[in-house]
């Protein structure tokens, strides 16, 4: 072995390692990788930046920007709405959400088709009286299994679409992944639907409204100000003070006057009642005071959080969001977001106390209280999804159908080979903005920029690993182990160790390491390298077991009120038909 395969195996081994266990964010392993290979010299110095302009990066990019344009026209939630309406009963529910995230995760970015249907899916929950835990996974693994239908309808796809291309032939066509891809889909849908809910234990309740999920009464109460209150004349900030900064003040009642904004100048005067969010612990200390009256948690109405101007909205933690890691009391978040945080809940169970310190994770579910016109776009600005339909904008109803024209004219040019597909992508950005379907700063937001900063980075490291000879070695060991085995067995041990790997850390990064060593174990046992990078396509894309394999599993984690190993009750079976199904229809549509 050469001492540029024992660095790129180090590189790789340690930022493998650093996917799983996860205590530094993907995009800054990826890239620390990167620049650590360049600077031992195993990634040439002019190629380290290559990835970012591969087309599999730009075409991610683009179908991110087209995903939000979708979704903010509002075509695709009245779509979504009218179907539901038909829906009374939970399994048709399942059913109906489960078809309708698969055929939409096909066109657009995965993520995305879930933000749309995750709030109608909880609305609907409660209409037809499901468990939203019984809802949440289908949904969630429906809109995986979807992506699996065309080239873009997950990264791992366009990632071997791309690398065929390195092998010397064309990449792979926007609809080349469709005749294993929509087999494999119905059968993982008809199985969720069917069976997969079921296994969900039946303890998962998951959110109900925001005012039963977090009992709003537990963490927000009425102070009374008395006439002999120390406080009078005084402003609101310094009873924050007085409360060592686990007490944050959401309302203000003084007669007939209702305020919540802006309250820290305003003076506290006799008769206030004064809406606080506090632990337990400290609203005792200041009731203690002389003056201040405690009305009870029994006596107070969740309907005092909630005005014309403001009101509450649930809200989960998108994985790599800006405050992922981060407390409430670190980021000043009243200050830079102009939110109350009134409660967290992470796996269905919500913090008591202290939360102002607990650091944010992946899959929280937050209770936000701040204006009604702004919180949905503060909702987006700190990383995260909201819970609750939102309102369509009746001035863009007129032009809503110009993104899907436009998408649809660039599917038809990518699929009949007159662009690329990041050339035909492309240009629908561009006539996105132009149309004013999407601004430009919306569209830079639109974009995940930690997926694109991995794949950018990983990319170099995958033609490092080739070019030192390191995934020659790993073939030639992977072959002296096989043995005579036959060429099928090979190809499901490829699909379902790719599976695996991608449970477990990022499935780009899986996808970029898999797809040479697939090839490769093709070319050198003499069978088609497509039906093996078709097998990596499918493994990669197959996420089930856990929570940390694809975003939409972590996004249905507190919702859904699931434990870390309810996925795999769920999944493992999948995955195992997922298997069965693809292996007969890889070597009839790519044969070997």
């Amino acid at each position: 072995m050469s001492t540029d395969q024992i660095i790129i195996f180090a590189v790789l081994g340690l930022a493998l390692v650093l996917f799983v266990k996860g205590p530094v964010r993907y995009d800054v392993v990826a890239f620390g990788a990167l620049m650590a290979a360049t600077v031992a010299g195993v990634v040439p110095g002019d190629e380290a930046f290559a990835g970012f302009g591969h087309p599999a990066v730009i075409t991610v990019a683009a179908v991110l920007i087209i995903s939000r344009a979708l979704q903010d026209s509002g075509v695709l939630d009245r779509v979504a709405d009218v179907l539901l309406h038909w829906v009374h009963k939970p399994v048709t529910l399942i059913a109906a959400l489960t078809a309708i995230g698969a055929l939409l995760s096909a066109f657009m970015n995965n993520v995305g088709a879930l933000a749309l249907l995750m709030p109608l899916a909880l609305r609907a929950s409660r209409e037809v009286e499901a468990q939203p835990s019984h809802v949440l996974m289908p949904l969630a693994f429906g809109t995986i299994l979807g992506g699996l239908i065309t080239q873009i309808g997950t990264p791992p796809n366009i990632l071997v679409a791309t690398y065929r291309a390195r092998l010397g032939g064309e990449a792979f066509g926007m609809f080349d992944f469709t005749p294993v891809g929509v087999a494999v889909a119905l059968a993982g849908v008809a199985f969720v639907v069917l069976i997969g809910w079921r296994l969900v234990p039946k303890d998962r309740r998951g959110r109900q409204s925001a005012d039963e999920a977090f009992k709003i009464r537990d963490y927000v109460s009425e102070l009374r100000i008395g006439e002999d209150c120390k406080l009078i004349g005084t402003e609101l900030r310094e009873l924050e003070a007085a409360g060592e900064g686990h007490i944050v003040v959401v309302g203000l009642i003084r007669g007939e006057l209702r305020r919540y904004q802006n309250l820290r100048m305003e003076r506290i005067a006799d008769g206030d009642i004064i809406i606080v969010r506090a632990d337990p612990s400290h609203l005792k200390k200041l009731v203690g005071k002389g003056g201040i009256d405690f009305v009870g948690r029994e006596d107070f109405d969740p309907g005092d959080l909630r005005s014309d101007e403001v009101g509450v909205i649930e809200a989960v933690v998108q994985p790599g969001s800006r405050i992922e890691g981060r407390s409430t009391e670190r980021l000043r978040m009243r200050r830079r977001f102009g939110v109350n945080l009134l409660a967290i809940a992470r796996e269905g169970v919500p913090f008591r106390n202290r939360i102002d310190e607990v650091r944010f994770a992946a899959g929280d579910v937050l209770l936000l209280h701040g204006e009604i016109d702004a919180l949905p776009d503060i909702v987006r600005e700190m990383g995260c999804l909201p819970l609750a339909p939102r309102a369509l904008k009746l001035a863009s109803q007129r032009r809503a159908w110009l993104p899907v024209a436009i998408f649809a004219a660039a599917l038809v040019l990518a699929a009949l080979n007159v662009f690329p597909v990041q050339v035909a992508f492309g240009l629908a950005v561009v006539l996105l903005i132009v149309g004013q379907t999407i601004t430009a700063r919306a569209a830079y937001e639109a974009i995940d920029w930690p997926v694109i900063v991995l794949l950018g980075a990983m990319i170099p490291l995958g033609g490092a690993l080739e070019s030192t000879g390191g995934t020659q070695l790993i073939v030639d060991a992977v072959l002296m182990l096989a043995g005579e085995i036959s060429p099928v067995v090979i190809l499901v041990v490829v699909m379902v160790v790719t599976m695996t790997l991608s449970d477990i850390m990022n499935n780009a990064a899986t996808v970029v390491v898999m797809a040479p060593i697939a090839a490769t174990i093709a070319g050198q046992i003499g069978v088609n390298p497509d039906s093996f990078l078709m097998a990596v396509a499918i493994g990669g894309s197959c996420s089930f077991l856990t929570p940390i394999g694809h975003q939409n599993n972590v996004l249905v984690m507190g919702p859904g009120g699931y434990k870390f190993g309810d996925y795999w009750r769920v999944g493992l079976p999948l995955e195992v038909l997922i298997v069965l199904v693809a292996t007969p229809l890889l070597l009839l549509v790519w044969p070997l």
